[in-house]
């Protein structure tokens, strides 16, 4: 069943096929990230994070330009007019990064056209990266800027590719393709552009028919604890197992490795 919440005035657009949730930036064609999609962006995921339905989100952007180029300079006076000042929207922009991050179910982004500054963040926040095979200009160039990364790139592009290439890209400011994204691992997949969006959506889908407690018990241990202690790790996957234990989709998954069939998992 799909379900849309928003419309074309809306700068967030929410739509709903079963368990995945595809959230639409919807400020094209430069996609911009403004005050209030971050606004609304907190609120669904707010909700979302709560919904016992859901089993994976896609981020996209309107039209088939560009994925993001960042937040909209324009609105800088304003932000800083906020209760608490810039501080306060760079601290709400860490806050919803950390909350897809750390989400209890998969998180897939489509990268096509611009995807700077935070068009490259928010990805970065996500578990997969799906990108354009063509026209995709991917970056930090924020030192062109005279600053720096300020949602967390310098510290999740490390942990993504490496210092090398984070150094790279961000004190050259340098702005690289999808084949090299796919090359130096920042993204998982190349896609035509115009199959892009439905690639993310196939996969959600995938992702979606898998067991919701060992998606869970994956994404604590990889994402949650993959930085941790080996130690500290290990007890984490073993808390992962236990709660896998005695479930209905265990059950399942095992009868159907006999019968040789698909399981059919339920979140049970």
């Amino acid at each position: 069943m799909n379900d849309t919440q928003g419309d074309a005035n809306d700068s967030l657009i929410l739509e709903r096929d079963g368990g995945v949730a595809t959230i639409i930036n919807n400020n094209a064609p430069m996609n911009s990230f403004t005050l209030e999609y971050f606004d609304a962006l907190e609120h669904a995921l707010a909700e979302l994070r709560d919904d016992p339905t859901l089993r994976a989100i896609v981020f996209t952007s309107a039209g088939n330009r560009n994925f993001s180029v960042g937040m909209d300079l324009k609105q800088l006076v304003s932000g800083t007019g906020r209760s608490g000042g810039f501080d306060a929207v760079l601290d709400q922009r860490m806050r919803v990064l950390a909350t897809i991050e750390n989400m209890h179910v998969p998180t897939i982004a489509t990268m096509f056209g611009y995807c700077l500054g935070g068009g490259l963040e928010l990805p970065l926040a996500c578990h997969f990266r799906l990108c354009a095979s063509e026209g995709a200009r991917i970056g930090l160039p924020e030192l062109e800027l005279g600053t720096v990364p300020a949602w967390g790139g310098t510290a999740r592009l490390t942990r993504t590719v490496g210092r090398s290439h984070a150094l790279d890209m961000i004190l050259r400011a340098r702005k690289i393709d999808g084949r090299r994204a796919l090359e130096i691992g920042l993204v998982q997949e190349l896609h035509p552009p115009e199959l892009l969006r439905a690639a993310a959506t196939e996969l959600a889908r995938e992702l979606a028919a898998m067991p919701p407690a060992s998606v869970r018990g994956v994404l604590d241990c990889v994402v949650g604890h993959g930085d941790a202690s080996l130690e500290e790790a290990l007890a984490a996957e073993r808390r992962a197992v236990a709660a896998c234990a005695g479930t209905n989709d265990l059950r399942e998954g095992m009868t159907a490795f006999i019968e040789k069939r698909r399981p059919v998992f339920t979140g049970d």
